[in-house]
């Protein structure tokens, strides 16, 4: 190898000479050419003919494309999972062993615990039952309708009626109106005899475990908040009654259509009456700020209707004059109304979903994203109840 021209003096400031070729690389604040001190460092040069030198690094683009994004991405495991299939509902039988539900999950450990259990596969299975019901159906439609499910939408009547009496009370701030605190004492105190209106005298001892998750369906009462983790237990509580045979498979569209209906009637009133703060809340990025449920029961009522499409939510007369009808529309319609401003900027993944071609992967992936962000989510799942009508295994 040719070795380097000899260093020019240091007050050499200025030069004409030329310079034989060098694949050495100049040391920063040099003269790339003859070596003398110059007031910036010369750009990096990369020669190509040196073997024994460093190659230059990897690009990495500062937005990489889509199809670069990691398999451990959240968004890619919720494409990739298969999607939840519905299962029968095993129901109990003597002797019971009713017990008071507690708290169990703590860490991603217990997550995973939960997921891998027969108990976690049943209860996601139940809401795929749930939604598989009420397919291709009207919420007006006729349907079975026991004495039991009768009962229940009374409940929940009754706790609506509670509301009208008990005004809110005057204060300064935006959420939590504390008189909502008045209105959840008296659900506490009442619930086991609401329960008892119900149940046969063999499942009367039942209610140490249900009532719980029947009070926790609601909202808090401390932070004054409702969220996917309060609708999940209002599920559980569905799930329970399934399991102890109090409604079943035959009742499933009148669980969804007529409990469930007046459930999310319930919520939303006691949202704006006394403005109840969102529970844990992904602002503007989350599917909404209180419910889940909803979103996937009503697709499924839209699965291969041969006129609305996941983009008709942007058609003003379809939601004005379908909400009454299909839940998913219904839901759109009301945040709609409770927020301002442009629709995909306040609601951007509901607007992404609306340009997915058809309801039967709507409902497919919002099953999917139901298992990932609320049951697989620590923060939801450590308020959630185990006992023996939902075990921990």
């Amino acid at each position: 190898m040719e070795p380097p021209p000899p260093r020019a003096p240091q007050d050499q400031s200025s030069h004409t000479h030329s310079h034989p070729s060098t694949t050495t690389i100049p040391t920063t604040g040099t003269c790339c050419k003859c070596g003398g001190t110059t007031t910036f460092a010369p750009p990096p040069q990369y020669p190509t003919s040196m073997p024994d030198l460093s190659s230059p690094p990897t690009y990495r683009p500062i937005r990489a494309p889509a199809i670069n994004v990691p398999p451990n991405n959240q968004s890619q495991a919720i494409i990739l999972a298969p999607v939840p299939q519905s299962q029968k509902v095993p129901i109990i039988t003597p002797p019971f062993q009713f017990q008071t539900p507690t708290k169990i999950i703590t860490s991603p450990d217990d997550i995973r615990r939960f997921h891998d259990s027969p108990t976690s596969k049943n209860f996601l299975g139940f809401f795929v039952a749930l939604s598989e019901s009420i397919r291709g159906h009207k919420i007006s439609d006729p349907l079975h309708e026991s004495p039991t499910v009768t009962k229940i939408v009374s409940i929940v009547e009754t706790l609506s009626l509670w509301i009208d009496q008990i005004a809110p009370v005057q204060q300064s701030s935006r959420y939590g109106n504390i008189s909502y605190r008045t209105w959840h004492e008296r659900l506490t105190e009442n619930a086991e005899s609401l329960m008892l209106q119900f149940l046969p005298d063999d499942l009367k001892p039942s209610t140490i475990e249900i009532v719980p998750y029947f009070t926790d369906s609601f909202g808090n009462s401390s932070r004054i908040d409702y969220g996917t983790g309060h609708e999940t237990n209002f599920a559980a509580w569905l799930y329970c009654l399934a399991r102890i045979g109090i409604i079943n498979e035959e009742d499933y569209q009148g669980v969804v259509a007529r409990v469930f209906v007046k459930y999310l009637d319930l919520m939303r009133k006691l949202q704006l009456v006394y403005c109840l703060e969102p529970a844990g809340s992904h602002g503007v990025w989350g599917l909404d700020d209180y419910h889940f449920l909803p979103f996937i029961f009503g697709s499924s009522q839209l699965i291969d209707h041969k006129y609305m499409k996941p983009k008709s939510i942007h058609n003003e007369d379809i939601l004005e004059n379908f909400s009454s009808e299909y839940m998913y529309l219904s839901c759109i319609g009301f945040i709609k109304k409770v927020k301002k401003g442009l629709f995909a900027e306040h609601s951007p993944l509901l607007d992404d979903i609306s340009g997915v071609p058809n309801w039967n992967k709507v409902n497919s992936g919002l099953l999917k994203m139901y298992k990932f962000e609320v049951l697989e989510k620590v923060p939801i799942m450590q308020h959630f109840l185990f006992g023996w009508l939902i075990k921990w295994e």
